[in-house]
């Protein structure tokens, strides 16, 4: 009997554990996520301060130089040498 009375009481705290969690996990998420937003604008906030607003927009492409054009056709690769067949 003590063993039924065990195992309802186990049964009994794993489902009311269970049911606070899906009242409270939201909430607990929640808090974790503000806090985890408010940590990351602290510490990298000022990066996006720093940089100076010269008459730039948000989403505007700014390019600082023009990439090398690179000409695959005049690397010197070697010689071309026809070879005959001997019969």
């Amino acid at each position: 009997m003590a063993f039924l009375k065990t195992l309802f009481i186990i049964l009994l705290v794993y489902y009311l554990l269970k049911i606070l969690a899906r009242w409270f996990a939201p909430k607990i998420f929640s808090y974790a996520a503000k806090k985890t937003e408010e940590r990351f604008r602290e510490n990298f906030g000022d990066f996006a301060n720093q940089r100076g607003n010269d008459e730039e927009q948000i989403g505007d492409v700014i390019i600082d130089k023009k990439p090398a054009k690179k000409n695959a056709a005049s690397k010197k690769v070697g010689e071309y040498i026809e070879f005959e067949e001997l019969d």
